[in-house]
């Protein structure tokens, strides 16, 4: 029995599960398995990690998971035994994508604003990627002289971080975890992250920390992101003592890039042909790709840092954003020749995030 073969089973795996785990079509998966074929290390890597991380049997936990997005806050607590008993996502594309990569025996909902909190289950774990929008703290002293509520209750009213704080008022969950962007912590010269922090401690009484923690440790992603931790009983957590890769150190695009060498089969929605070359739609036409360089040749000129991010197989990419999909600058694949470069696939950019 060979490596792949091994893990895949080691790993609970059936051969339709590990096509669908891994985002490899059925024919390369077999090729794996029965030794045709050169597995790719990141498949290896995620088997790997799945042993480590079997489920427990029926659900150590209960969680909900807030502002899911495509649910990458899911994929680090299902293996580790929780069960996500309420999602809440209000993009219809992002919940296609959430099902396609989930199971769930619940419904998802969408405005969570418009959600009672006593509808929504009872659970040990609270997730949310809220979105940050600007709010300011209002002086306390004013607003009692007015007979106004202060607290999270006025100065997060009108911004999804209420919504978190309402949640865990009503349902004081064991804990919570919250992601959210680098600048939350400065913004505002430092005023927005203190609403939230006197919220989650002095007035809900919870213990928290929080740490910035690069992707690029773990894809080939430069993407900073807060995470803030909260328990309902202090304990012993210390974020500083997690074993995180050393983003210095961390994969390459190599490791997500399709390889184009006939070692992936074609799939014929990104790659086609005999070595599975990705499928000319995803090159620049000429007209962008000069408006692009033209662009960024203009902001150079007046010293700016604006412009495209072009990347080969042995780089890190830009963080990858929502508007991607309009004319991908931010991320750019070098081609051979004179061949203008490329977007990622949907692909490419699944296995980018994780997934």
């Amino acid at each position: 029995m060979n490596e792949f073969a091994r893990l895949r089973q080691e790993a609970g795996l059936s051969i339709p599960e590990a096509v669908e785990a891994l985002g490899y079509c059925e024919r390369t998966i077999y090729r794996w398995e029965t030794g045709e074929g050169a597995p790719r290390k990141a498949a290896l890597e995620f088997l790997r990690k799945a042993i480590e991380r079997k489920p427990l049997q029926g659900g150590a936990f209960t969680f909900i998971d807030l502002f899911a997005g495509i649910g990458g806050l899911r994929k680090g607590f299902e293996p580790i035994g929780g069960r996500c008993v309420f999602t809440s996502e209000w993009d219809k594309y992002s919940v296609q994508t959430y099902l396609a990569n989930h199971s769930c025996d619940h419904e998802v909902v969408g405005d969570i604003t418009k959600v009672p909190v006593a509808s929504i289950p009872a659970h040990d774990v609270l997730l949310a990627g809220f979105p940050c929008q600007p709010f300011s703290i209002a002086g306390v002293s004013k607003k009692n002289a007015l007979g106004r509520q202060h607290g999270f209750r006025c100065e997060a009213q009108g911004t999804l971080f209420f919504d978190v704080a309402r949640i865990i008022e009503h349902h004081r969950p064991k804990a919570f975890l919250l992601e959210n962007v680098k600048n939350l912590v400065s913004h505002d010269r430092g005023r927005t992250f203190e609403v939230i922090r006197r919220a989650l401690t002095e007035e809900l009484g919870y213990h928290i920390r929080y740490r910035v923690i690069d992707a690029k440790g773990f894809v080939p992603q430069h993407r900073e992101r807060i995470f803030i931790v909260g328990f309902r009983e202090e304990n012993a957590f210390d974020f500083d003592a997690l074993s995180i890769p050393d983003p210095s150190y961390g994969p390459r695009l190599r490791e997500i890039l399709h390889p184009e060498d006939g070692s992936e089969e074609a799939d014929g929605r990104f790659t086609a042909g005999p070595k599975a070359k990705v499928i000319d739609k995803y090159t620049l036409s000429d007209h962008l790709w000069g408006y692009l360089q033209d662009y960024a040749e203009k902001h150079r000129a007046k010293g700016n840092g604006f412009g495209f991010g072009l990347v080969g197989p042995e780089d890190v990419a830009r963080t990858l954003s929502a508007r991607y999909f309009k004319d991908g600058s931010e991320i750019l694949v070098r081609q051979s020749g004179r061949k203008n470069p490329r977007r990622l696939t949907p692909r490419e950019c699944a296995r980018l995030m994780g997934f």
